[in-house]
């Protein structure tokens, strides 16, 4: 089949499944394993900085492989940005690493999610916690006018093995607060707060343990009375999130949703 041909078939399949099928604008590969990619963005496509939507591929039968993606970059953008692993044998990552400016892919109609401000009682900060690709819904809100309107201060943790794993990092140090929406409003309040736990970097060590011996809260000067007026967001493993919900929930801390804010939110949908 050729290339057109393949690209009118998807987006045959996706008229008949109810779905978006969208161009490919950018891709990225930041590590042999880490990837990211743009795509347009539907005119009625609307979300919540924050939330995930299915993203796929035709399969060998013709249906959809669709999986759970956050959207990386915020609710006003004209795109749509994603981050992702890449998995050797995964049913849909294994494809989607190959893709190339001009590929189509299916976007799902649907976007949700529990990683939105909505969830989130008010409080003096937020602190986002996030491992490998969780730090994409983090990007989202984290360039979102709301979020600025709620929190006075912000903070973004990102924990990988390598750090050359630390995907968007020049971004998070240095461009964002040249940013001429977002310079001003981050420049004395919004905290980068990289961690790897293997290999030489300047903060090593996994998250949960730095958050658990004190030095997070001594990295970022505050005090244990601070866990009361912080709000929470973790993504990343299933492990991870559930490591992260124990120690928030052993401080006296409620997890949040839309209808019931709380204290803290969690991610409960994963790529493979």
């Amino acid at each position: 089949m050729s290339e057109q041909s393949h690209q009118v078939g998807l987006a045959a399949i996706a008229e008949a499944k109810g779905l978006h099928a969208q161009r490919v604008t950018w891709v990225h590969h930041w590590t042999a394993d880490l990837f990211s990619f743009r795509i347009e963005r539907p005119q009625s496509f609307r979300f919540a900085s924050g939330e995930f939507i299915m993203i796929g591929l035709p399969g060998a039968d013709g249906r959809p492989v669709m999986r759970a993606y956050s959207i990386a970059s915020p609710a006003w953008e004209d795109h749509l940005e994603f981050f992702s692993v890449k998995v050797a044998h995964g049913a849909l990552t294994s494809r989607l690493q190959h893709l190339e400016v001009g590929d189509l892919v299916l976007l799902g109609r649907k976007p949700t999610g529990t990683l939105v401000v909505d969830a989130l009682e008010p409080g003096e900060r937020l602190i986002m916690v996030g491992t490998g690709t969780g730090l994409a819904p983090f990007l989202s809100v984290l360039r979102d006018p709301e979020t600025h309107e709620r929190f006075e201060h912000i903070v973004v943790s990102h924990t990988v093995r390598q750090k050359e794993e630390l995907a968007y990092r020049e971004f998070l140090e240095d461009e964002i607060r040249t940013d001429e929406i977002f310079g001003e409003l981050l420049r004395d309040r919004f905290t980068y707060y990289p961690t790897v736990t293997r290999g030489e970097f300047h903060r090593q060590g996994r998250i949960t343990d730095r958050i658990r011996d004190g030095l997070f809260r001594q990295d970022l000067n505050l005090t244990t009375d601070a866990r009361q007026t912080s709000r929470f967001m973790i993504c990343g493993s299933i492990a991870f999130n559930k490591e992260m919900v124990e120690i928030l929930t052993g401080w006296g801390l409620t997890e949040g949703t839309q209808s019931n804010p709380g204290q803290f939110v969690v991610e409960r949908a994963f790529v493979g």
